[in-house]
């Protein structure tokens, strides 16, 4: 790992500069995690520094408008977007926001999460929406591609086999949790560009480090909730903070959704018990427009 010093550090929550675990101090915490600044040293690309501090390449992207992903350069400036506000939604099992490209764990505990970049379907091969639970787990498996993807292997002259065994070979990487819908499955890779993407054929492609670590922790039968939610709120300490992502249709594509309609209404629902707030429309505005992926504050609550 090169040396690099942290010069400024956002929304601070934990002290870990790259963690996948956070704890949840209180029930009502919608915050975890951090976004800090760090100096690039001459050799890093935002996919490298991506693996390294445990993000997808597009919220590398994301976070860093106007920086070269593959050259930024020494000493430049480079976001790691650590921050998340919590996905809307029971914290209970595995939460994947597809819009986000990440999946988040709640452990029985209900005392810590934990949240890794995934790769999601491509176009053509949309990831689904719902609650299920996985199903089956296995180490080592063997892939048994679906004719429909050797078919597609084969137009473009690669003909897959019936069966690709364990190995490195294998594109289900080390491990594989089914879910019981349909035929989608987290699992490992054997390909390590491509996580926080859409690159799979609707499957959530993860790092083998990070599958390795959360395979053993999830017990089948774990409840699962594939969400769509671009855009998420939080108060913390009488701030309203909104987080932004490039919304995606039911295709996994780039939507093309009213946006401030979308966060008006988002508002509507999530703001209507609050009293005196005051909202700055500029930063809302500019938070749609950026769809950096990164908590900012774009009012206050409780104040004259």
């Amino acid at each position: 790992m090169s040396l690099r010093r942290v010069f400024s550090s956002l929304l601070l929550i934990t002290p870990a500069l790259a963690a996948n675990e956070y704890p949840l101090l209180v029930p009502e915490q919608q915050i975890v995690g951090e976004t800090v600044a760090i100096h690039a040293a001459y050799e890093d690309t935002l996919d490298d520094l991506g693996e390294e501090y445990g993000y997808g390449y597009l919220e590398m992207l994301a976070a860093n408008p106007g920086v070269d992903p593959w050259l930024p350069g020494e000493g430049a400036r480079v976001m790691l977007p650590g921050g998340h506000i919590l996905p809307d939604a029971p914290r209970k099992g595995i939460v994947i926001n597809l819009p986000e490209y990440r999946l988040y764990y709640y452990p029985p505990e209900g005392d810590r999460v934990i949240t890794y970049p995934v790769g999601i379907g491509r176009e053509g091969w949309s990831s689904p929406l719902g609650e299920t639970q996985v199903a089956r787990k296995q180490a080592n498996p063997s892939w048994y591609p679906p004719q429909s993807i050797r078919d597609e292997h084969a137009a473009e002259g690669d003909f897959l086999p019936e069966v690709v065994p364990p190995g490195p070979d294998n594109p289900m990487g080390p491990f594989k949790m089914n879910l019981a819908m349909g035929g989608y499955v987290i699992h490992g890779t054997n390909k390590q560009f491509g996580i926080g993407m859409r690159v799979s054929h609707g499957c959530f492609r993860m790092r083998n480090e990070d599958i390795s670590a959360l395979f053993p922790q999830i017990p089948a039968g774990t409840p699962v909730r594939i969400i769509n939610q671009p855009y998420k709120l939080a108060l913390r300490d009488g701030q309203l903070l909104l987080e932004v992502h490039t919304p995606l249709d039911e295709h996994g594509m780039p939507s093309t959704i009213d946006r401030q309609a979308a966060i008006q209404q988002l508002l509507a629902e999530q703001t209507p018990g609050f009293v005196d707030l005051h909202l700055d429309w500029k930063k809302i505005r500019d938070a749609v427009f950026e769809e950096n992926g990164l908590p900012t504050v774009i009012g206050r609550v409780g104040e004259g």
